[in-house]
């Protein structure tokens, strides 16, 4: 049985076993008839002339694990930012870890979605908050809909500073010989806070795995939200990343993507303005080799005047890999004085290296200060002569100069911590050890 075939005679299965409200059901169902008419996307599709699911889906993947899967915390330690204390979500193959978690109601909701959706304490947030910003038309997004019921819920009141940061943990254990999961993620900022985020996905075996997320992230009024998304699984690992971003007046929203593994990664990232002076940064750094596919689709729809963007992606490609950077600036007429900036900068290591690049600018506003750029090339052959002739050995100067290109990225994380274990993945990835303090 086809893996669409698979999810529609799942679905009622699914629904039975879940105790929700009407509003929920006609959400989901509306949603799997979206599934079940566009199925999964193809490259026929514009946005994903690129990007081909097909090796994927032939894969016999089980869409809900049979049996619990018990991980001790040795075993994924090295996976979470152990150096500092950090509220933890963690979930073994779909199903919420109590023992591996660090959840809080004291003051702020570090949860779990399940909860949110199913409680009626709950019920006026869910009303206002989900699913109305992820997309009703975009065929993932849909499936998403139809079967999310767990993930992390994250609701920050007013004015609160979160003292420590919110790790988010997706584990695969392998049990299943392919497994899915589809995490469903619900983040509320409230009025002059600030909070920051980390999320991974990782597999702890070479079983394939599936995962299709979904996170919605509101910001209110003077918000700061700093999110990293470190992707460094498997090579049997495939995630599609769907994250949707509302922000109002004066927020300052950042979301950091880090693509070192993996089989095949998508991150469609979409930022959406509903207030004036706001600040959005969208900030990656892709290191991958061998067959790897990383495709970064990104939006950023400005709605209001006097707001800004700021986009950079650094991609270093060796071996056979793919990369793709389709990014989307859309300036609507009443957003004067916009400021949008968007740069896609790529390093080609071998001949069968590829980057597929379409930035893209639609503007309708005329008091406007809008810019895109891409570049495509090899490591600069003077400054590795130049540094060579000042001793240093050929495989560092080209790691370093690599560093150098990837630093300004390097720079945003304000977590010192998460910025140290970055570096440490991206030394790794290269091949060195670098002789400084990183």
């Amino acid at each position: 049985m086809e893996l669409k075939e698979k999810l529609l005679s799942s679905f009622m299965a699914f629904e039975e076993s879940i105790d929700t409200s009407s509003s929920l059901h006609d959400v989901r169902s509306q949603a799997i008839k979206n599934f079940e008419n566009k199925g999964f996307p193809t490259k026929k599709e514009e946005s994903w002339k690129y990007t081909s699911l097909n090796a994927v889906l032939k894969n016999d993947f089980t869409v809900f694990s049979k049996s619990e899967s018990a991980v001790e915390f040795a075993d994924v330690k090295k996976y979470f930012i152990h150096e500092i204390d950090t509220y933890k979500i963690v979930f073994i193959d779909g199903v919420f870890s109590s023992f591996l978690s660090s959840t809080t109601h004291e003051g702020i909701d570090v949860c779990l979605m399940s909860s949110a959706l199913n409680k009626p304490k709950y019920k006026m947030v869910i009303d206002n908050y989900y699913n109305k910003i992820a997309s009703k038309d975009e065929s993932l997004t849909s499936l998403n809909t139809a079967f999310a019921n767990e993930g992390a819920y994250i609701n920050i009141p007013k004015s609160t500073v979160v003292r420590k940061p919110i790790e988010i943990m997706y584990f695969s254990t392998g049990n299943e010989a392919a497994l899915m999961v589809q995490p469903r993620n619900l983040i509320i900022v409230g009025e002059n806070s600030h909070v920051q985020i980390i999320e991974r996905h990782q597999s702890l075996n070479d079983n394939p795995v599936l995962t299709n997320s979904v996170t919605e992230i509101f910001a209110q009024k003077r918000a700061i939200v700093d999110y990293y998304k470190i992707q460094n699984d498997g090579l049997e690992a495939n995630l599609i990343d769907n994250t949707y971003v509302s922000q109002k007046q004066e927020t300052n929203v950042s979301v950091n993507t880090f693509c070192f593994g993996g089989n095949l990664t998508r991150n469609n990232l979409n930022f959406y303005h509903f207030g004036e002076r706001i600040v959005s940064n969208l900030n990656g750094i892709t290191i991958i080799g061998g067959k790897q596919h990383v495709d970064h689709y990104t939006l950023v729809q400005h709605s209001q005047p006097n707001c800004e963007s700021h986009q950079d992606y650094k991609g270093i490609y060796s071996d056979r890999s793919t990369g793709v950077f389709n990014g989307k600036i859309f300036v609507e007429r009443e957003a004067q004085k916009t400021n949008a900036f968007q740069k896609s900068n790529n390093i080609l290591l071998s001949d069968k290296a590829t980057i597929n690049a379409k930035p893209q600018l639609e503007i309708y506003a005329d008091d406007v200060k809008c810019s895109h750029g891409c570049t495509i090339g090899q490591l600069d052959e003077t400054a590795m002569f130049y540094m060579q002739s000042r001793g240093i050995p050929k495989k560092e100067a080209k790691a370093l100069l690599m560093y150098a290109f990837s630093n300004a990225v390097i720079e945003s994380i304000k977590i010192p911590e998460l910025k140290q274990r970055i570096t440490k993945i991206i030394a790794m990835k290269l091949g060195v050890k670098m002789g400084f303090d990183l």
